[in-house]
């Protein structure tokens, strides 16, 4: 296993290159979105995803010793008609087709995405982890209906006449998600590109009128036996899926470490509809027994901490992740040790 770190789009610079390979990071998961703009610009983002660039970002990680392992989500102006089954759906596959034909070509091999109208939705940031440290909670907030135009708590269409969007249910939502896949899958196979799922966050069966896709842990197989293919995998996110209620991490573990693209490595206290991310050594998940059952299933891929609470100085990020980072190179270091001392 390989320890890696997460980067948005302004946090691709060449000190936080460095920064990951200082605690030990040997890839990065890029973000090419940049998440806090309200109005997406297409023309600006599908210069973000062209080869390009792509190029050019792997160029400037190698120079520093890092690989860009993976490229995580499309841009919601890439694809909000795949989710939404509009009239833009088949202009918009095209556009994800030559995203993975190109990130192939530049020797990316491995896209997360997270099929989900809601996106992410619903957390707050108070000083909740140990300490009094500021993290992000899901305290089961009142929910209200997107907006038309609107898709993963983006506008992408500040134009579109008053209203909402209608409800969609879990039966569409898997179709679409059907349709997409059985698309998307075979380009993937012959760019060499693995497409990892992301779980729903916060794992509800219904967020703001909209059906989710995988909120319960045995709907990572249902998704993965809707298009067999190595080329389909999973973005095995710890903290949600220690947030469902229906199942359990372990066992998860158990059941999909060889069918996994990477790993966001995070604890949680709590479940749904209330639960809060906290440092990984004080949540419910055993993230050294996490380690462990991922190594005994065969799981020799990227690990990054994914979110970590702020830590209280003048660097609350980068003090977060690398306490993060320092943990899990800790843990895999005694793991291997121990696997020498049995002889493995």
């Amino acid at each position: 296993m390989r320890l890696g770190l997460g980067l948005g789009q302004r946090a691709l610079t060449r000190d936080n290159f460095r920064f990951a390979r200082q605690m030990g990071c040997t890839d990065i998961v890029a973000h090419l979105t940049d998440y806090t703009e309200p109005v997406l610009d297409l023309a600006r983002h599908d210069e973000m995803y062209s080869l390009d660039t792509m190029l050019r970002l792997k160029a400037q990680m190698n120079a520093e010793g890092v690989e860009l392992h993976a490229i995580e989500n499309f841009c919601p102006a890439h694809w909000h008609d795949v989710l939404l089954d509009g009239p833009k759906r088949a202009q918009q596959m095209d556009r994800l087709k030559r995203i993975v034909r190109d990130a192939g070509r530049a020797g990316i091999r491995m896209l997360g995405y997270n099929f989900s109208l809601a996106g992410v939705w619903g957390l707050s940031y108070v000083e909740a982890a140990r300490g009094g440290a500021r993290t992000a909670v899901f305290h089961d907030p009142p929910q209200s209906p997107m907006p038309s135009g609107s898709v993963w708590n983006f506008i992408y269409d500040p134009d579109a006449p008053p209203g909402v969007v209608a409800p969609v249910s879990e039966a569409e939502l898997w179709d679409r998600v059907r349709r997409f896949l059985e698309e998307l899958v075979p380009v993937a196979e012959e760019a060499g590109v693995v497409l990892a799922a992301h779980p729903d966050d916060p794992p509800l069966p219904v967020v703001r009128d909209t059906a989710r896709l995988v909120y319960r842990t045995d709907y990572y197989r249902r998704l993965l036996d809707l298009v067999p293919s190595p080329n389909s995998r999973l973005e095995l996110c710890l903290g949600t899926t220690a947030e469902m209620t229906d199942g359990d991490v372990y066992e998860t573990i158990r059941a999909h470490a060889g069918e996994i693209g990477y790993v966001h490595f995070r604890n949680v206290r709590g479940k749904v509809p209330h639960y809060d991310e906290v440092f990984l050594d004080e949540g419910d998940i055993d993230m050294v027994e996490a380690l462990r059952l991922l190594r005994d299933g065969g799981f020799g891929g990227v690990l990054i901490p994914d979110h970590t609470p702020s830590v209280a100085c003048a660097a609350p990020w980068h003090a977060g992740m690398a306490y993060a980072l320092g943990y899990m190179r800790a843990a895999l270091t005694m793991l291997r040790a121990l696997d020498e001392e049995a002889g493995r």
